[in-house]
C-alpha cells in the first residue's frame, strides 16, 4: 500500500454548539473533542504525518499537547471547510507524494473506532478506489418546499449519511477540491469534490459511535461511547 497520511480541518467556530469556546476544543473524556479525534489518526498504523488547519486566531491550540506530536503540521485554516483541507493537503505534499492516500478527518468525529478505519483503508486499498466512511439512512425521509409541506418521500434504500474519515489519493484530492473552488462549488466534503471531478466513490458502512459532536446534548453520548471503550479495553 501506498504511505498515508492525515488531515483535519478545526478551523471552524462550532456556531451552533453555543457558547464562546469552539466545540473541537470542550472537554471530553479527559481531553478534547479535537484531541480525542487526532488520536484516533495517530493511533492508525502507518499513520506518517497529520495537518491540521487552525484558525489564525485561535488562543487554543498551544494549550494541547497532542499539537506538538513530531507527525503534527500546523495550518492556517479558512473560512470554508474546503479552504481548509486545501491548505492541509498542500502542506502534505511538501512531504508526501502525489499517490499516496490521505484521511480527511472531522475534528468534531471524536468516536470514530479504530476498526471502522482499518475497515475503511483496506477497502479502499484493496480496490484502489477511494472512498468514506458512512451510515445507511434508516429514518423515512421526506422532500419539504419552503412552506414546510411534504413533496415527496424518497427511497431511503438509496440513502446514506456521509461521514468522515475519507480516503483519497493525495494528488487527486488537492486537484479536485482546488477544480470545485476554482468553479465556485460548494463542496462540503471531499467526496463531493472527487465527486465533481469525474472520480468514483465508494461507501464503506461505519459502526453507530461514529457520531459527529454538533449540538450539545451530542457530548454527554460521545463521553458514553469512549467510555465504554474504555472498559473493554
Amino acid at each position: 500500500m501506498s504511505a498515508l497520511w492525515g488531515m483535519i480541518p478545526a478551523a471552524g467556530a462550532g456556531a451552533r454548539m453555543g457558547g464562546e469556546t469552539p466545540k473541537q476544543y470542550l472537554p471530553l473524556a479527559g481531553s478534547t473533542v479535537l484531541e480525542q479525534s487526532l488520536q484516533a489518526l495517530l493511533d492508525t498504523p502507518g499513520m506518517l504525518g497529520i495537518s491540521v488547519a487552525l484558525d489564525a486566531l485561535d488562543q487554543h491550540a498551544a494549550k494541547l499537547p497532542l499539537l506538538a506530536d513530531s507527525r503534527v503540521f500546523r495550518v492556517l485554516g479558512a473560512a470554508e471547510r474546503s479552504g481548509s483541507v486545501l491548505a492541509g493537503l498542500g502542506v502534505l505534499l511538501e512531504h508526501a507524494e502525489a499517490d499516496d492516500w490521505v484521511l480527511v478527518h472531522d475534528a468534531a468525529r471524536p468516536c470514530v473506532g479504530a476498526q471502522d478505519i482499518a475497515t475503511l483503508i483496506a477497502t479502499v486499498s484493496r480496490s484502489g478506489v477511494g472512498g468514506l466512511l458512512a451510515a445507511p439512512v434508516v429514518d423515512t425521509v421526506k422532500r419539504a418546499d419552503a412552506r414546510g409541506r411534504v413533496t415527496e418521500t424518497l427511497d431511503r434504500n438509496t440513502l446514506w449519511r456521509a461521514q468522515t474519515p475519507q480516503m483519497f489519493r493525495l494528488g487527486e484530492l488537492y486537484a479536485a477540491i482546488e477544480q470545485a473552488c476554482a468553479r465556485g462549488l460548494a463542496v462540503t466534503d471531499e467526496a463531493s469534490a472527487m465527486e465533481l471531478a469525474g472520480h468514483p466513490v465508494q461507501l464503506v458502512a461505519s459502526s453507530a459511535e461514529n457520531i459527529k459532536v454538533t449540538v450539545a446534548a451530542d457530548l454527554p453520548l460521545a463521553e458514553f461511547y469512549l467510555g465504554q471503550r474504555e472498559l473493554t479495553r
